[in-house]
């Protein structure tokens, strides 16, 4: 675990050190070939220091005289994110791992289901986010009052069953067949073998599609948040700050920063996820 954390602060020092040397080194325009810009350019609009971004950073928002520091409210901001993505985040795990139930148990459904499961993946994102948002708000069920954040939610929820609900189908089917013959032998039923036998061996399928299905989770999210334009999350201020970037360029990169922090959170839950489930993984598939 120690090594694990020196490499990876390790590597966010190495990355600092590569921005500086760049815009220390590469011209302010950039390195063009020919009328094509191939490498960013160097100028202080363009790529600010870093010690420029931190002081940014202990600033307030804005002028007004109630203004948070722009770090607090970018991590309130980070925290709604976060908050949404989890909440698409177990609802995609959940139904990622119903279908792959149904079609490791079905030999039809996944014939049937599978290719739509591959092919819900190629739909937009920027499109399907606003026809969510419009399909939510017509919902009439009694006193329940959809809201912008449950769209938000159900597009992360649409990217994170996707590496679920494959990564628990191919889990659900890897237990070997003298494993399966024996829990026949005992006749023992389909539930009893899928709860003690299956579901243990998928368990080295299943995290790697964890960890993929939560960074599907923050992405999902973020975008959401910008295609439909709701407020208070990350998306949001991503947007707003880049529109004022010419007059403060080290502003936009604190929420560029939250973003960031809300995906290594997310990574950090896998984690644990899978240091509880140590005893299942005899080998992790990637």
């Amino acid at each position: 675990m120690r090594r694990q954390v020196l490499l990876g602060v390790a590597g966010v020092v190495a990355l600092g050190l590569a921005w500086e040397g760049y815009k220390l080194l590469a011209p302010d325009d950039g390195v063009v070939v020919g009328e094509l810009t191939v490498l960013p350019r160097t100028t202080d609009v363009a790529m600010p220091h870093l010690w420029d971004m931190a002081a940014r950073a202990l600033e307030p928002v804005n002028s007004a005289t109630d203004a948070l520091p722009l770090w607090v409210a970018v991590l309130v901001a980070a925290a709604f994110t976060l908050g949404v993505a989890a909440v698409g985040w177990v609802v995609g795990v959940v139904v990622g791992l119903a279908t792959a139930t149904v079609m490791q148990r079905f030999r039809t459904a996944e014939s049937a289901l599978l290719p739509w499961v591959v092919l819900s993946q190629t739909v937009p994102l920027i499109a399907l986010a606003p026809l969510v948002r419009r399909w939510g708000s017509q919902l009439e069920i009694g006193a329940f009052d959809w809201r912008d954040w449950m769209s938000v939610a159900v597009i992360a929820a649409y990217l994170a069953f996707f590496p679920v609900s494959i990564g628990a189908l191919r889990g659900l089917s890897s237990p070997d067949a003298v494993h399966l013959d024996l829990m026949r032998s005992y006749g023992v039923g389909w539930w009893r073998t899928y709860r003690s036998l299956r579901l243990p061996a998928a368990v080295p399928h299943l995290i790697p599609a964890l960890r993929l299905a939560a960074a599907n989770a923050v992405i999902g999210t973020v975008v959401a948040e910008v295609s439909i334009g709701l407020r208070g999350g990350i998306g949001r201020m991503i947007v707003e700050f880049g529109a004022s970037a010419s007059a403060d360029p080290a502003k936009q990169w604190s929420p560029i920063f939250g973003a960031v922090l809300v995906g290594l959170v997310a990574a950090g839950v896998c984690v644990l996820i899978a240091r509880a489930l140590a005893r299942y993984r005899v080998s992790e598939v990637s």
